[in-house]
């Protein structure tokens, strides 16, 4: 054991960092994506790997059963007065379309720094990051300053029963301080603090107009095709200049988002127009934004000539942070029923929902964190909004209000999460790593400017 101080922490971590990646790298190797039709066998062996890691780092480490869900590892250590809730997620989107990604999804891949594979960010890095954390302050100090409890979820990604287990139980989720580890930096090197998420609300809009399909010579024409009154419907979700009206957005007050940097990360030509008006980060932040995630509907590969007798969308609608989903989910439904043209018959199905939220920054855990990011990445933090949804915050913010909430992680725009190719960048993850420690130790009383 050695004295507790900046230098001290930099350097085990350091240490740590071969030992981190190997257990990434394991961890990203299993297909532990929870969604519906997928092999339950990979997720347990996920939460069971990751419930030993932190075992393995002297924590109580349990599996919590979930009704109706997948169990959540939850692991304690620590004997500070302080009590810190260290959060993430063992479960993975779906891999997709196996022939954009540039090396198998579940074979993490070393390349130019970064390690490639379903879940290396999202959330595993989040996973990692905190392990390390526990691990370099067990290392420099042979105890964790604070009583810190890990949680760390199986179904963030495909919305299951944590947020309201925390509700019914909220004894698993006190304490002052809240890190959420699920979200990442505006750039690598640049530390970044989310304050703002996005809701969320998706339904399917489904059209039947005849009883079967019928031959587009003969009937084609007055018979009402239900892809057409579809489209019809999908179309009227955004208006001419690709603005969506169905709820209401308001101005973000924070860094604004630069269009050259967002064409860039997503591979657009620099002179492609953007939809929508106004600022950018409005746009992707504080105002609503539709989108059609998924269109059921003959394929074009084997087409007939015939009027399409059913067809069907789900339609996902981001919110401003501070929107009531419930009632942008009734608006979604009024808005698609009210669409339909010609008289068609059109069901519309409420789906999943989660809440936005936004963040205060102005208490004294806060400045130890802002701290702790400036001495881990020798520069200020800044804060910024982010467009996903964390369907557990809304619960922990009910069930913990005084605590203090805050979003950091290892991600990066170019981590590429739930899109192919996903990546974590090991020397981002590895600041992160010391920031989280840093911020745990000051929490404790060690570190003082």
């Amino acid at each position: 054991m050695s004295a507790c101080t900046v230098e001290s922490l930099r350097k085990a971590v350091r240490e740590l960092m071969p030992q981190l990646q190997a257990d990434l790298e394991h961890l990203v190797a299993i297909p532990s994506c929870a969604f519906t039709g997928f092999p339950r066998e990979p997720v347990h062996e996920a939460a069971e790997i990751t419930r030993r890691l932190f075992a393995d780092a002297g924590m109580t480490s349990d599996l919590l059963p979930i009704d109706g869900g997948e169990p959540a590892v939850v692991a304690r250590v620590g004997d500070g007065a302080a009590r810190v809730l260290l959060y993430a997620h063992y479960d993975v989107q779906p891999a997709g379309d196996l022939s954009l990604w540039t090396t198998p999804p579940f074979e993490p891949t070393l390349r130019d720094g970064r390690l490639y594979g379903r879940g290396a960010a999202d959330d595993k890095s989040g996973i990692v990051m905190h392990l390390g954390a526990i691990r370099a302050l067990q290392r420099v100090l042979g105890h964790v300053p604070v009583q810190a409890t890990v949680l760390i979820e199986g179904e963030e990604e495909c919305g299951g029963p944590l947020p309201d287990y925390v509700l019914e139980h909220p004894e698993v989720a006190q304490a002052e301080v809240i890190v959420i580890a699920d979200v990442g930096n505006r750039a690598i090197g640049e530390p970044t603090f989310v304050t703002a998420l996005r809701g969320v609300v998706d339904a399917t809009v489904e059209v039947r107009t005849l009883p079967r399909q019928a031959h587009s010579g003969m009937y084609g024409g007055p018979a009402p095709d239900a892809l057409l009154a579809l489209i019809r419907i999908l179309d009227t979700l955004r208006d001419a200049n690709g603005d969506t009206a169905i709820v209401p957005g308001y101005p973000w007050p924070g860094a604004q988002a630069d269009e050259a940097e967002f064409r860039a990360e997503l591979g657009m030509r620099p002179d492609q127009p953007l939809l929508g008006t106004g600022p950018l980060t409005d746009r992707l932040v504080t105002r609503p934004a539709v989108n059609v995630i998924g269109l059921d509907a003959p394929p074009v590969e084997g087409a007939i000539n015939a009027v399409i007798p059913h067809a069907r969308a789900k339609v996902s609608l981001r919110l401003p942070p501070t929107t009531d989903p419930k009632g942008a989910m009734d608006a979604l439904c009024e808005h698609l029923r009210a669409a339909a043209p010609w008289g068609v018959d059109v069901t519309v199905t409420p789906g999943e929902f989660g809440r936005g939220c936004a963040i205060s920054t102005d208490g004294p855990a806060y400045e130890s964190a802002r701290w702790a990011m400036e001495a881990a990445f020798g520069k200020p933090s800044m804060e910024a909004g982010e467009g996903g949804s964390i369907p557990l915050l809304a619960s922990l913010a009910e069930v913990v209000p005084q605590a203090e909430i805050m979003l950091f992680g290892a991600e990066d725009p170019g981590a590429h999460i739930h899109a192919p190719n996903e990546s974590v960048d090991l020397e981002e993850l590895e600041r992160m790593v010391l920031a989280e420690a840093l911020l745990l130790a000051r929490l404790g009383g060690l570190l003082q400017d």
